[in-house]
């Protein structure tokens, strides 16, 4: 009551906004603060079905002010929930928690009430019945199979157990799928199963019905039934087995029938129900053919909102019954054979329900007041009245509250008469409790309302100001204007019982200052508010209309007038829904365009147009046509240019566009012509959409113009428009000025200003001319001038060197100036610098880097802009004794800026370096410092020149080097570490020191046939330099002593190339390296073979014979060690042979040549006949005789196992000799001749492998010598003499 605003706040359409939230929250945050009686805000339902396997919560909250406390009753009786050690209460509520572990839930159960107590009354809560939850099992049984014939009816029941709550009964199969039912089958409402009438295809053996109890989530299921539905074919021979040969069935089948109800019975019933529950009523009817169902009410119709039909139209379901529900409604059940009707008379009963609900009252001293308790129900419920929880014909007498009926009237209350009042309204069906506190409050007024608030409404709307307010008594709220003394009143005005005051249909002259004052009987506080009225918002253009051809564009205008101190926001709908998400369409400030249209765009388009206040709507449909499938060309040229609204700098250009040939004008482009200043060429000035056929273009002054427009269309632009006729703007002053004004000198003693000019479009008017302005800055007040023109420069002589002058250039014409330039910074010419720097030390910080610093010179005397630094220096000699025969290039390292140090890198340790330094400008380079010199100090020493294995025996090798190119200082010696190395395996390392001077070493004792690894490095007295290393294997050479694994560290090959001759690819070379097992290696390309290879050693080009062609290969040059290791190798060059010009002629297959070949045969034959004659004679060959010649004491006549020869015997000339082998070509070589091998290879390059064993091969002469030298006892063959000939 002391907040009487909030109800009506809630009541009306104002509580929606954020003002009316906040107004409630604060009075609720005041009210809190009040003393309060208890008020039950929470508990639990009336009728209370607990989980057992869960605690039970009972709950109860309640608020007042002092806290409340709480207590129950039980059954009626107190109940001690201390005594109880499975029974506690949350603190601060009375909220119970009833813990049954090791308890049955059943034992709780009971009805129990909340009592909420404080000083100024007791609050009860309802009474709550808590009961169990029960799922009980299904009664044992067993189902007898049922057979039934076929057309006949049949009720299958399922009679589940009782439950709390009832059980959801549904029937499934043995695979849990629920049985198909329909207007034929179908499950009553206590969960039995309804054939109307069976088919053969209802026989089965698992109709089974199972109860979910919900609060317990358990399955229960009832035994399956069998069915066995039987036609009058297999009656006869199935009946006898299943009725043990009694009770047959009769000779003729169930026919079709008039429907029957089998529920409910008879030809009528009653069924009561309460106000508010649910009315569910059945009708099952049996029939062959299957009955339809058909309900109607008596006298009425069916409330369709509340009405529905279910399982198949057999039950009629209305929900939230009311007393209108009551009568008589009427079941049919019919088919072709007739109907049955069924009638169900329906009473409407009504537990107790409120008319008018307490309410809570708040008075002031000295107040009446009432509090209403009206409630009905069918029987009319009986009223009783409680106080603090007891009766009130027990309570103490009052004489300022008297009982009248289902009121309580209260007069001339006092402070202290706080107390809580329960209503009870009960009859049959149930009771109603509610609890209404009585507060007696003296409190002045507050007022809830913001001040100074701002209030803004549309002319002719109503405006809602409010006032709300707080106190005790109800404070009186009165309005007034802009400061008048008397209220508001009138036709125009309405005061809410809230304090609200609602003006209708305002006016502009109805904004201004209101003032609200809220009164009572302690006191009065006022309140300012402001009323702004605005202008509505209209949509002036609305859209219109369009029909288009699809794959056109399409604009929707919408212009809207609006207040101009209010935002507006357009919004676009299409059927009433917001735009898709499409590129193609392109919402403007107060347009739509749809580029594009397809069938898909046709619809209602709204345009909205909102502000904060209110908005305005209107829409346009458009329709699409379907595409024709003509041609499309480019669009014909726009026609009849006019131009309007002529001004100075402006003009509206209007055009008619041409055909576009069935694809629509995307933009227009406007392009312009300067007769003036550049006649015949025509530029680009604006472009616009092709939905408009007006322009405004600015233009500039002084130019004389001629417009013309162009179409762009899909296909392409068309022709120029006819030129417009000329429009010539007047001349003005230049608008700019000329831009990139800069300022420089090429001399030490001059000053040139430049600029860009402004071309003639720019110049607005003739006689354009430059007015250029400098002054020394800082120096001069006044400024220099000269007024120049076609040209973009000016020279001023005369000026100190590089000094700063403050420069303006400004475009003039015979109309006037341009506006007043901007001043830029330009410098005088410089000159050389004048000095050198001074204080230049050297700062020596490693062996290769060194630091230079010095002292920057005057910047008076730098006389230019300082760009930095140059450092130049050099290596005068090294410090080992000698000068350095060729003076190496003075080298230069800049620094940038004002620096007074650097770090000159790259030297070379163990030298002595001079340098200076000299300060560099725009100009160029001063004089040089004085020359500093600086030493290195020593550095490390660089690789040996070469590491060579030599001389290597069976326990020893030697090995050899070349001192470093690059020593870094004084060679102190050297260190040769060794070790063992088997596969991938390092032995012991052992380490020797050696004399500075030493170049060999011979390391004894070694380990025979093993192989070891070398790492040789030089000493300084910095340190130890870079290892060079070998390997090497000790073994027995009977040979000239050679390197052994010699791998220079410069490049072994060189000048590498290749050419294609007819008989094959000659490759070239140049090697310097040790190894001379040098072979040519090549492959075909993208080949996976092995790669072929030729020795060549002592060569330097071979001819690779035998490649095809047009083929191509890669072809290398490779250097192997003795172990037949690759330790050099060339890059690999591409030789591709070009393909054969002509088809060349096999020779073998040629007439001469077989002829000839066949007389070579024959002569051979003869020859060799002569020779087998005469060896039988016993004669001496020729071989013999230089064999005796030679007298050779390896081959002299020995002794052998059979006896002694001196010549060849006549048994054994196709043997070959002891101890020699024949190759497989033919030819005999003796294995232990003492001839030397140089007669058959090149030179004494001969090779062995590591056990001595030779490996060279013939060639050249070899070929030669083994053809006219064959110490073979055996007679050549022909075929031998075949390979020799040919």
């Amino acid at each position: 009551h002391r907040c009487a605003f909030v109800a009506s706040f809630r009541d009306s359409h104002i509580c929606l906004s954020p003002l009316c939230l906040s107004l409630c929250f604060v009075c609720q945050f005041l009210w809190d603060k009040m003393p309060q009686p208890p008020t039950i805000t929470q508990q639990s339902p009336k009728n209370y079905i607990v989980d057992p396997r869960e605690n039970i919560v009972i709950r109860c909250e309640a608020k007042g002010k002092p806290q409340p406390r709480f207590s129950w009753t039980r059954n009626g009786t107190h109940f001690d929930v201390e005594k109880d050690p499975k029974v506690t209460m949350r603190p601060g509520s009375g909220t119970l928690l009833i813990d049954i572990s090791g308890e049955k839930a059943e034992a709780y159960e009971g009805v129990y009430q909340c009592m909420a107590t404080n000083e100024h009354g007791t609050a009860l809560s309802n009474n709550m019945v808590i009961r169990q939850s029960r799922s009980p099992l299904w009664s044992k049984e067993r189902n007898e199979p049922v057979l039934v014939q076929e057309g006949a009816p049949l009720v299958l029941q399922c009679r589940p157990p009782a439950g709390l709550p009832p059980p959801v009964i549904f029937w499934m199969d043995n695979n849990f799928q629920r049985l198909r039912q329909d207007e034929r089958v179908s499950q009553a409402l206590n969960g039995d199963l309804y054939f109307s009438n069976l088919k053969v295809q209802d026989t089965r053996s698992d109709y089974i019905c199972y109860a979910r109890f919900p609060h317990t989530q358990t399955i229960q299921q009832k035994q399956p039934i069998t069915v066995k539905v039987l036609s009058m074919d297999a009656i006869n021979e199935t009946m006898a087995a299943f009725l043990n040969d009694t009770d047959f069935f009769g000779d003729s089948p169930v026919g079709e029938r008039r429907p029957s109800f089998v529920v409910p019975t008879g030809a009528s019933s009653s069924k009561m129900v309460l106000r508010g529950d649910v009315l569910e009523m059945e009708c099952i009817a049996e029939g062959l053919p299957t009955p339809s169902i058909t309900w109607r009410k008596e006298g009425g119709d069916l409330d369709s909102s509340r009405t529905s039909f279910k399982n198949f139209h057999k039950t009629l379901r209305i929900v939230s019954v009311t007393e209108a529900d009551a009568g008589v409604y009427r079941c049919t059940a019919s088919n072709h054979l007739g109907s049955v009707h069924h009638v169900i008379t329906v009473t409407v009963r009504a537990a107790p329900y409120w008319v008018k609900a307490p309410k809570n009252l708040v008075l002031s001293p000295k107040e009446t007041g009432v509090i209403t308790c009206q409630a009905t129900g069918d029987p009319k419920p009986d009223i009783t009245w409680l106080i603090n929880g007891i009766l009130i014909a027990n309570a103490p007498e009052d004489p300022s509250r008297k009982v009248e009926g289902d009121s309580l009237t209260f007069t001339d209350v006092q402070t202290g008469s706080s107390a809580v009042y329960q209503c009870n309204a009960s009859n049959e069906y149930g009771y109603l409790l509610a609890n209404s506190f009585i507060n007696v409050l003296a409190e002045p007024p507050r007022i809830l309302t913001a001040p100074d608030k701002v209030y803004q409404v549309i002319t002719n709307t109503a405006a809602f100001l409010d006032c709300a307010s707080f106190g005790s008594p109800v404070p009186k709220i009165t309005w007034f204007k802009d400061g008048q003394n008397s209220a508001l009143a009138g036709d125009r005005y309405e005061m809410h019982e809230n304090g609200t005051l609602e003006i209708r249909a305002v006016l502009k002259l109805n904004s201004g200052r209101y003032t609200c004052m809220a009164m009572n009987a302690l006191g009065n506080r006022e309140n300012h508010v402001y009323l702004e009225v605005k202008e509505p918002t209209r949509i002036l253009m609305q859209p219109e209309y369009k029909v288009v051809q699809r794959n056109r564009d399409v604009v929707f205008e919408c212009k809207a007038k609006h207040d101009p101190t209010l935002v507006t926001v357009m919004t676009w709908l299409k059927d009433n829904e917001e735009l898709p998400e499409d590129e193609r369409l392109m919402v403007g400030a107060d347009s739509l365009t749809i580029n594009d249209v397809t069938e898909g765009d046709e619809g209602t388009y709204t345009c909205i147009v909102n502000t904060t206040l209110d908005q305005d709507s209107a829409s346009a449909r458009l329709t699409v046509l379907p595409l024709l499938p003509v041609y499309s060309v480019q669009p014909d040229p726009p026609k009849d240019l006019e131009l309007t609204d002529q001004r100075e700098r402006s003009v509206q250009l209007t055009w008619i566009p041409g055909d576009d040939h069935n694809s629509p004008i995307r933009k227009f482009i406007i392009q312009y012509e300067d007769a003036l200043h550049h006649p015949g060429i025509w530029k680009n000035l604006t472009e616009v959409p092709g939905t408009k056929t007006t322009a405004y273009l600015k233009l500039s002054p002084y130019v004389s113009y001629t417009f013309r427009v162009l179409a762009v269309n899909e296909v392409g632009f068309s022709k120029p428009s006819t030129p417009s006729r000329q429009y010539i703007t007047k001349p003005a002053a230049p608008d700019e000025n000329p831009s990139e004004v800069q300022g420089a000198g090429n001399e030490h003693n001059n000053l040139i200003i430049s600029w860009k000019p402004l071309t003639g479009f720019q110049s607005n008017g003739p006689g354009l001319q430059y007015n250029v302005s400098w002054r020394q800055k800082d120096v001069e007040k006044d400024w220099t001038s000269v007024t120049v023109a076609n040209v973009s420069k000016f020279v001023v002589s005369g000026t100190p060197t590089f000094v700063p002058y403050e420069l303006m250039v400004r475009a003039l014409n015979d109309f006037g100036s341009a506006p007043e330039p901007r001043v830029v910074i330009g410098y005088s010419g410089e000159d050389l610098p004048t000095a050198a720097p001074d204080g230049v030390q050297v700062l020596v910080q490693s062996s290769t880097l060194a630091e230079v610093r010095w002292e920057p010179i005057p910047l008076r005397t730098v006389r230019g802009r300082l760009n930095g630094y140059n450092v130049y220096y050099w290596k005068e000699r090294s410090l080992h004794g000698h000068h350095t025969k060729h003076h190496k290039e003075q080298r230069v390292l800049t620094f940038s800026g004002n620096r007074t140090h650097g770090k000159l890198p790259g030297l070379e340790p163990f030298s002595r370096y001079a340098l200076n330094v000299r300060v560099v400008n725009g100009k160029g380079e001063g004089p040089a410092s004085s020359r500093q010199q600086f030493e290195t100090p020593e550095g490390v020493p660089g690789l040996p020149v070469f590491l060579e294995v030599i001389k290597p025996t069976l326990d020893s090798l030697t090995l050899e080097w070349g001192p470093p190119s690059e020593r870094n200082g004084i060679l102190t010696g050297y260190t040769l570490k060794y070790q063992t190395l088997n596969g991938t395996e390092l032995g012991q390392l052992k380490e020797i020191s050696l004399d500075s001077n030493q170049t060999t070493v011979t390391l004894l004792n070694l380990k025979y046939s093993t192989r070891y690894r070398f790492s040789l490095s030089a000493n300084t007295a910095k340190g130890e330099g870079p290892a060079a290393t070998r390997e090497a294997v000790t073994i027995v050479d009977e040979g000239v002593n050679r390197p052994l694994a010699s791998r220079p560290f410069l490049p072994a090959f060189g000048n590498v190339s290749s050419s294609v001759r007819e008989d094959g690819a000659v490759v070239s070379w140049e090697y310097w390296g040790p190894d001379k097992n040098l072979y040519v290696e090549y492959i075909v390309e993208n080949s996976k073979e092995d790669w072929k290879k030729e020795l060549v050693n002592g060569s330097q080009s071979y001819l690779i014979k035998g490649l095809k062609a047009g083929m191509s290969y890669r072809v290398r040059v490779v250097a192997k060690d003795q172990s037949d290791v690759t330790v050099h190798s060339t890059e690999e060059l591409l030789v591709t042979l070009p393909a054969m010009a002509s088809r060349q002629v096999d020779i073998a297959t040629q007439g001469w040549f077989i002829g000839l070949m066949c007389a070579i045969a024959l002569l051979i034959l003869v020859l060799l006949i002569v020779c087998f004659i005469r060896r039988n004679k016993g004669g001496k060959y020729p071989v013999k005789e230089k064999e005796d010649a030679h007298a050779d004491p390896e081959i002299q006549p020995m002794k052998d196992d059979d006896g002694t020869f001196g010549e060849y015997s006549d048994t054994e000339d196709h043997k070959p000799l002891k101890g020699s082998r024949t190759p497989s070509n033919g030819t005999v070589k003796k294995d232990d001749s003492d001839d030397s091998l140089v007669d058959y290879g090149e030179g004494g390059d001969v090779q062995f492998n590591e056990d001595g064993s030779f490996i060279g091969q013939y060639s050249g002469r070899k070929e030669r010598d083994t053809a006219e030298g064959n110490e073979s006892s055996e007679a050549p063959s022909p075929v031998n003499a075949m390979n020799s000939f040919v």
